[in-house]
């Protein structure tokens, strides 16, 4: 499955960019794409539109996480290993972007809660779909050269 071409289609029908990359994954995660959606709710526009960590990178991490990572407490060297495939990845998202902040990718430092309306104009504006693309490339890549 392209998972890249999946998120971009998500986040055009109305999900924001850390729903539409974890939503992409949702079967190999076990998740429908609701429950998938619904746990990473929060960390759209930057989290929250706080324009922070950009939500594509977000759920591309959340993805990770979900399949990589590690639950026993104490567990230095599988934390270790967690954390540097999380630099892995953000390093490559910001080598494609040239950040992984939310209000740098959109020049927009609006923090205002309220959701922008999705019409024609915003997704003519807004390069999110591109980012959710990329992250969920990245994250098909990564899953490729690390089988579980």
């Amino acid at each position: 499955m392209d998972h890249g071409i999946k998120a971009a289609e998500l986040f055009l029908s109305g999900y924001n960019c850390a729903q539409a990359v974890a939503a992409a994954f949702s079967e190999e995660l076990g998740l429908t794409e609701s429950q998938a959606a619904r746990m990473v709710s929060a960390f759209g526009g930057g989290m929250g539109r706080l324009r922070e960590v950009c939500g594509a990178v977000s759920g591309m991490l959340f993805v990770l996480s979900s399949l990589y990572g590690y639950d026993t407490p104490g567990d230095d060297e599988s934390k270790k290993v967690l954390y540097g495939q999380v630099q892995e990845l953000a390093a490559a998202f910001r080598e494609a972007n040239g950040t992984i902040i939310c209000r740098e990718l959109l020049d927009h430092p609006s923090t205002d809660p309220n959701p922008t309306p999705r019409t024609a104009e915003f997704y003519a504006k807004r390069p999110c779909a591109r980012f959710v693309l990329t992250a969920a490339e990245l994250m098909d890549r990564f899953l490729e050269e690390h089988p579980r």
